[in-house]
């Protein structure tokens, strides 16, 4: 079930929908960023997906990491919020640490890996490698905006 949010729109236009999804940027004791390969397109992008409507941030990204990795964690901090302009997604992205399990695919991923962050900058698109930078750098939270493909430069 998707949760839906919709802003102010004056009288006899429709107003725009939005999904929220939530995403964990889990960072291990030596720096290393957890990353699935996706099984839909083989893009490389942090665990995550849709909060479910009877669920807080914090335990969507909890069960999304899980369900994807089989990684269990603890949610640190909001990092970022991230909109999709195209897609009308956005994105909740938050730092957390790894607390237990074992790394493995699902029907969601083809590939779980420990990335450096050189190899997040080298193997994931801009727009889903800048949310896992960002969580690293303790300046947030950020708020951007990207078209899906290319981010929207902030004034």
């Amino acid at each position: 079930m998707l949760l839906y949010m919709s802003n102010s729109a004056k009288e006899g236009q429709s107003t725009p929908l939005h999904s929220v999804s939530v995403a964990g940027v889990v960072v291990r004791e030596d720096g290393r960023l957890l990353a699935i390969r996706r099984a839909d397109n083989g893009t490389w992008e942090l665990p995550g997906g849709v909060l479910e409507l009877d669920e807080t941030p914090e335990d969507g990204v909890r069960r999304e990491v899980l369900e994807e990795t089989g990684i269990h964690i603890e949610v640190d901090e909001l990092t970022g919020v991230y909109k999709n302009t195209t897609r009308g997604i956005v994105a909740l992205v938050f730092r957390c640490k790894p607390v237990g399990g074992t790394e493995r695919t699902s029907s969601e991923s083809t590939a779980v890996d420990w990335l450096t962050p050189e190899e997040v900058a080298g193997w994931m698109s801009e727009v889903y490698a800048i949310r896992l930078l960002d969580a690293l750098d303790g300046a947030g939270p950020h708020v951007r905006s990207h078209d899906g493909k290319h981010l929207t430069p902030t004034r």
